[in-house]
C-alpha cells in the first residue's frame, strides 16, 4: 500500500509540475528523457516552420534527393574499386604459376555473381536486373509498392556492388540500377514530405519519382543535363512542364554533391569532366570528315539491330528451354556463377582475353578508347606517342592494332547478350557505351590507316582523331540501342568535348532512324515485354492491335453504384463492400442513367447525419453529386484511357454508353486489363 501511495504521490507531482507547461507533446508521462524529447520535437517543428516560409518543404526534398542519392553513388564507386584492387592485388601476386591466376581471375567473379544472385533471390527477388523498366511503368502511374521497398533497395545496394567489383569480366555497368535506387530514395522522401505537410494533398509522389530516375544518371557520371533529358526519354510517356525545374534542381546538387566527393577522395583536383580528353580544339574534325561520322551511325544503327534482335531471342529462350526455365527459378546462384565462369574464362589473360584488354575496368576501357592519338602510327613507331601505357593493353601482343579491336567487337556482343540472362542487379546502357566506343576506334584507326596508305592525297586525312570517332560510336550505338538522344549529350558531358558535338548529335540521329525502322522495341521495351509489365507503350509495340483495342472488350465485373434515391442500408452495403474514393451515382437501378459521383467520404458523413436523426434521408438529399468531367465511351480504345489517366490525373474514368452505365476505369482496374493484354503476347 505504501508503495501504491508514492507511486499516486508521484503521478500527482508530475501532473503538478507540468501543467502549466502548454505543449501537448509532455501528454505521456511514461516516456523517458520526457523533456529532453519535447525540447527536440518543438525545435524540429519550429525549424519546420522556418524552412516552409523560405520554400516549399518539396524543395528540401528535391536537394536531399540528389545529396543522399549522390553519396549512395559514391559509397558504391568506393566499395567497388577496393574489391577490384584487392583482385588485381591477388592476381599480381600470383605471377608466375599461371593455374592459381586462372583460378583466381575465374572464382573471384564467380563467387561475387553467386553471391549477388542468391542474395537477390533470398531476400528480395524484385531487385535483379536493370529496374528502369520497373521504374518506367512506376512513373506512368501504375502503384508497384514491392519494387519501391527498403528490403529493396538494401538488397539491390549490395547486389550491384559484387556485380560491379567482377569488373570487365561481365561488362555490365551501373545506370539502371542506381536510377532505380534513386527512385526508392525518392518514394521515401515524398512520403516524408506528405507526413510533414500533412495539411496538403499529396500530389507530389508521381514527380518526385520523374525527379528520381534524372538524379540517378546525374549521380553516376555527374552529368546533370543529360540526366535530366534521359528522364523525359526514357522513364516518362507525357512528361509535365512543371517537373522540369525540380528535375535540374535536384540534379544540380546530386552532381554537385558527386563532384565533391571525387575532390575530396583525391581523385580529382577540382570538377572536370569525368572522362576528361586532349582532342584538337582549333580544328577538331575536317567537313569531308561528317560523311564518316554518318556512315558511322547507320553502321551502328545496324548493329544495335542486330543486338537487339539476339536480346530478344535470348530472352525467349530462357523462358521455353526446360533446363534454363529450372536453374533462373530454383538454382539462381548456380546459374550466375556458372555463366560468370565460363565468361572470365573466356577473358583470361593468358587466352583470349590478351585480344580484349581483359586486365583494365570498364573505366579505363573507355578512357583509352577516347585516346586522340593514333594507335596505328604509335605500334609503327616507337619514339612516338606520349602516353603508350593506354595502348600496351590493346597490342601486348604485338599484333595488328586492328586484330584486338575486331576481336573484342565479336567477343563482347555474344558475351553481353548471354550476361543479360544474369538474374542479377546490373545495368546495361554503359556496355553498350563502350562498345559502341570500340566500334567507332575501328572505324577511326581503319580511316587513319588508308589515310597513311597513300590511298588519298589530301593531307587532312592524314591528322584524323580516331577518338572523335570513338566518342560519337558511343553516343550512336547506346542511343540506337535505348531509343534516345540523350547518350548524345551523355557523351559531351563526360568528356567535355563540345567541339565534337554536331558529328555527335548526326551519328546519333542516324543510328536512331535505322533502330526506330518498323516500330520495333528498344532494350528496356522488350525487357517490359519479358516481363509482361503493364506498360502500354512497350506492349503497343509487341502487338501494334492494342493501339485500337476498345475498354468495352477488356473491362472488368460492372462496378458497384447507387441510386440518387439510395437509403442508409443501401449505401453502407456499397462503403463496406467497395474501395474506390468515387461512386458512381445513377437516376436508378432500373435506367442505369449516370448523374456524377460521391466522394466515399461524403458518404461516411451521410451515415453519421443519419445515425443522428430520427427521420430517414435519402442519398440525394444530403449529399452532393458531383458532375463527371470526362466520359468515355465503350469504343475508346485503352490507349485514350491511359492517356486520360495519366494527363487529366482523374482517379476514376466512367465509361458510358448513350448515359447509361457501362463500367468505371481505376488505376488498379487499368493495371488489371494492361496485365491481362500482357499475358495474351
Amino acid at each position: 500500500m505504501k508503495s501504491l501511495d508514492e507511486d499516486n504521490n508521484w503521478e500527482q507531482e508530475n501532473r503538478s509540475g507540468t501543467s502549466h507547461n502548454k505543449s501537448p507533446l509532455l501528454a505521456d508521462p511514461w516516456k523517458p528523457c520526457r523533456r529532453s524529447r519535447v525540447f527536440v520535437k518543438e525545435c524540429l517543428l519550429k525549424l519546420t516552420s522556418y524552412s516552409g516560409a523560405v520554400c516549399g518543404i518539396e524543395w528540401y526534398g528535391y536537394a536531399a534527393l540528389g545529396i543522399f542519392t549522390a553519396i549512395l553513388s559514391f559509397l558504391m564507386d568506393l566499395s567497388v574499386t577496393k574489391l577490384l584492387r584487392a583482385h588485381q592485388w591477388l592476381y599480381t601476386k600470383l605471377e608466375g604459376n599461371s593455374l592459381l591466376q586462372f583460378f583466381c581471375w575465374t572464382l573471384y567473379p564467380a563467387c561475387l555473381c553467386a553471391v549477388a544472385s542468391s542474395f537477390s533471390h533470398n531476400i528480395c527477388p524484385f531487385s535483379t536486373g536493370s529496374g528502369i523498366p520497373e521504374v518506367r511503368t512506376m512513373v506512368a502511374g501504375i502503384q508497384m509498392p514491392h519494387y519501391l521497398s527498403l528490403t529493396n533497395m538494401f538488397t539491390k545496394f549490395l547486389g550491384l556492388i559484387c556485380t560491379l567489383a567482377a569488373g570487365s569480366t561481365l561488362f555490365l555497368g551501373k545506370v539502371g540500377p542506381f536510377v532505380h535506387l534513386s527512385t526508392m530514395v525518392g518514394s521515401y522522401l515524398s512520403n516524408l514530405c506528405t507526413l510533414i505537410r500533412a495539411n496538403k494533398k499529396e500530389e507530389a509522389a508521381g514527380e518526385m519519382l520523374v525527379v528520381a530516375a534524372a538524379v540517378g544518371v546525374a549521380s553516376c557520371f555527374g552529368a546533370p543535363i543529360s540526366g535530366v533529358l534521359f528522364s523525359v526519354e526514357v522513364t516518362s510517356f507525357h512528361f509535365a512542364v512543371k517537373n522540369y525545374y525540380p528535375c535540374f534542381f535536384s540534379v544540380a546538387c546530386g552532381a554537385v554533391t558527386f563532384r565533391l566527393f571525387s575532390v575530396w577522395s583525391g581523385d580529382v583536383e577540382t570538377f572536370q569532366a569525368l572522362f576528361p580528353t586532349d582532342f584538337p580544339t582549333a580544328l577538331p574534325f575536317f567537313p569531308l570528315e561528317i560523311l564518316l561520322f554518318a556512315f558511322l551511325g547507320l553502321l551502328c544503327g545496324a548493329v544495335s539491330r542486330c543486338y537487339l534482335f539476339c536480346h530478344r531471342w535470348i530472352l525467349q529462350f530462357t523462358k521455353t528451354n526446360p533446363v534454363l526455365v529450372k536453374m533462373l527459378t530454383t538454382e539462381k546462384g548456380v546459374y550466375s556463377a556458372v555463366v560468370a565462369f565460363l565468361l572470365a574464362s573466356l577473358t583470361f589473360p593468358h587466352s583470349a582475353g590478351q585480344y580484349m584488354a581483359s586486365k583494365s575496368t570498364m573505366k579505363q576501357l573507355l578512357t583509352s578508347l577516347l585516346d586522340s592519338t593514333q594507335w596505328f602510327s604509335q605500334s609503327h613507331n616507337a619514339s612516338f606517342g606520349p602516353e603508350p601505357e593506354r595502348l600496351l593493353e590493346w597490342s601486348s601482343s604485338g599484333t595488328p592494332i586492328q586484330l584486338p579491336l575486331f576481336v573484342f567487337l565479336f567477343m563482347k556482343l555474344w558475351m553481353l547478350v548471354l550476361a543479360c540472362t544474369l538474374p542479377l542487379p546490373a545495368g546495361y546502357f554503359m556496355p553498350v557505351f563502350i562498345y559502341g566506343a570500340a566500334l567507332g576506334r575501328l572505324l577511326g584507326e581503319g580511316a587513319a590507316y588508308v589515310s597513311s596508305t597513300g590511298a588519298t592525297s589530301d593531307r587532312q586525312w592524314t591528322s584524323i582523331n580516331p577518338g572523335g570517332y570513338a566518342l560519337a560510336g558511343a553516343a550512336a550505338l547506346s542511343g540506337a540501342v535505348t531509343h534516345t538522344l540523350s547518350p548524345a549529350l551523355l557523351a559531351l558531358e563526360l568528356t567535355g568535348q563540345f567541339s565534337h558535338a554536331v558529328p555527335v548529335l548526326l551519328a546519333t540521329l542516324l543510328a536512331n532512324a535505322v533502330a526506330r525502322s518498323g516500330n520495333r522495341p528498344s532494350f528496356y521495351d522488350a525487357l517490359s515485354i519479358s516481363k509482361r509489365l503493364p506498360h502500354l507503350p512497350s506492349l503497343i509495340k509487341a502487338c501494334p492491335r492494342l493501339h485500337s483495342t476498345p475498354v468495352g472488350q477488356v473491362l472488368g465485373a460492372k462496378s458497384l453504384q447507387l441510386q440518387k434515391a439510395a437509403g442508409p442500408v443501401e449505401v453502407q452495403q456499397v462503403v463496406n463492400s467497395s474501395t474506390e474514393i468515387q461512386i458512381p451515382v445513377v437516376e436508378s437501378h432500373e435506367s442505369q442513367i449516370l448523374l456524377g459521383f460521391v466522394l466515399r467520404s461524403e458518404l461516411l458523413m451521410f451515415l453519421r447525419h443519419c445515425k443522428t436523426e430520427t427521420m430517414e434521408k435519402y442519398l440525394d438529399e444530403v449529399c452532393c453529386i458531383h458532375p463527371t468531367s470526362v466520359l468515355l465511351s465503350p469504343h475508346s480504345s485503352v490507349q485514350e484511357a491511359h492517356t486520360i489517366l495519366s494527363l487529366v490525373g482523374a482517379q476514376t474514368l466512367f465509361v458510358t454508353d448513350r448515359g447509361r452505365l457501362v463500367g468505371l476505369i481505376t488505376w488498379p482496374e487499368m493495371k488489371r486489363i494492361l496485365e491481362d493484354l500482357a499475358k495474351d503476347i
